[in-house]
């Protein structure tokens, strides 16, 4: 069995690595009209389309090991997003 699955959803490329996902089923939370886990707690996609785009990437950018990422038509990245700069909590008082 691939690994990797890409999935085309309305113009959106998703990428599920089974081989980083662990089950922590985060995405079906959010997106259970779109994923699922399988036999061995993996996520599938259960049926392409009728999910917001803001849904999508949401459910995508909750895995906490980046087992699901979204590409626009162009190939650009919408998730997972980049880690935030660290925020000094040093603050200049002179």
């Amino acid at each position: 069995m691939d690994d990797i699955r890409e999935h085309r959803l309305e113009g959106l490329t998703l990428r599920i690595d089974r081989s980083l996902c662990v089950g922590f089923g985060d995405c079906v939370a959010l997106a259970p009209a779109l994923f699922e886990l399988d036999d061995e707690d993996i996520v599938v996609l259960r049926r392409p389309g009728g999910v917001a785009l803001e849904t999508l990437v949401a459910a995508c950018d909750a895995c906490p090991v980046d087992a699901l990422s979204v590409a626009d038509g162009s190939g650009r990245t919408l998730c997972p997003r980049p880690p935030s700069p660290p925020h000094s909590l040093d603050k200049n008082t002179e």
